[in-house]
């Protein structure tokens, strides 16, 4: 095509695309804007909304060693005919270490707000906030040796035998106080002279007995076969208050011995005597060691 022929289309082209721009009637494209309906984007659920989608998003929990599907739905806040339904549960009262179970209602908001609670915080008195046991309870620990000045107590030690469980971390929770191997039915003898503040069985602790000490201390005694005092009875250093036990899920004999202080849990290692004693971490737990879901508070 000649050059002279293209100017000439182009010519035409603009002639007929202007005259169409001038007739469009001011307010025209507005207009037509208006009349066409526009994608509105999706409402924003409401806060209500959302709490009540996370409350029905279920959470998924697995078996532990001693857990029954009562004390699940407990734990969880879940009637537990609803579990038995969710999960299709034909043997509810055969459940299986490992087994997941979905656990409907569950908020995960709140279960990732847990999971972050246990991590342990460290103080400005260098005692660590952590969730002891198998019920999780916050709990202040001083691993340290602390210095104690004149309000110390001369503790001596309840049983003779191996440290099979050591104050602090274990895999998922930590510990209060430590475990110390003994033969079933071994004598256990009070830790330091004191009044009998508890005698009995508690939740974690099985048969346990507590004895209130000189400035505010207190020595705790737990997983005992037989208490042999009773509340209120003074008992001297030495003497004998109960025999070893076993805790439930636990597959060797041992007495849970902490020491405690306004709330505050003490490693017993640094106020009691010292002596050659292995003590074992929580990696290094020999056989026979109660797990960290067997223990107590």
């Amino acid at each position: 095509m000649t050059p002279c022929r293209r100017r000439a289309r182009r010519a035409i082209g603009l002639g007929l695309l202007v005259p169409g721009l001038i007739l469009v009637p001011p307010g025209a494209q507005a207009a037509d804007a208006a009349a066409t309906p526009a994608t509105k984007p999706p409402a924003p659920k409401s806060a209500k909304g959302s709490a009540t989608a996370a409350a029905e998003a279920p959470c998924v929990y697995v078996v532990r060693s001693g857990d029954s599907l009562s004390k699940i739905a407990a734990r969880q806040r879940v009637p537990r005919q609803r579990i038995i339904d969710t999960n299709h549960l034909a043997k509810p009262e055969a459940l299986r270490v490992g087994q997941r179970l979905i656990i409907p209602g569950c908020d995960p908001t709140r279960a990732r707000a847990e999971a972050v609670a246990t991590k342990p915080v460290v103080q400005a008195d260098g005692s660590v906030v952590a969730l002891v046991g198998p019920r999780r309870i916050a709990t202040r620990l001083y691993l340290n040796v602390p210095d104690l000045g004149d309000q110390g107590v001369e503790f001596t030690w309840p049983v003779l035998g191996p440290v099979i469980s050591a104050m602090g971390a274990r895999r998922r929770v930590w510990h209060a106080g430590i475990d110390i191997q003994a033969d079933l039915g071994t004598p256990i003898y009070a830790a330091a002279p004191g009044d009998v503040y508890f005698s009995g069985s508690a939740p974690g602790y099985g048969r346990v007995i507590k004895i209130e000490h000189l400035n505010g201390f207190m020595s705790v005694y737990a997983h005992n076969l037989e208490n042999l005092v009773n509340v209120g009875d003074r008992v001297d250093a030495g003497a004998v208050i109960a025999t070893v036990g076993k805790n439930k899920g636990a597959v060797t004999t041992h007495l849970h011995f902490e020491i405690r202080r306004d709330g505050m849990a003490y490693n017993p290692l640094s106020l009691l005597p010292r002596r050659d004693v292995a003590v074992a971490s929580s990696e290094e737990m020999p056989q026979g060691a109660p797990a960290e879901d067997d223990e107590d508070e």
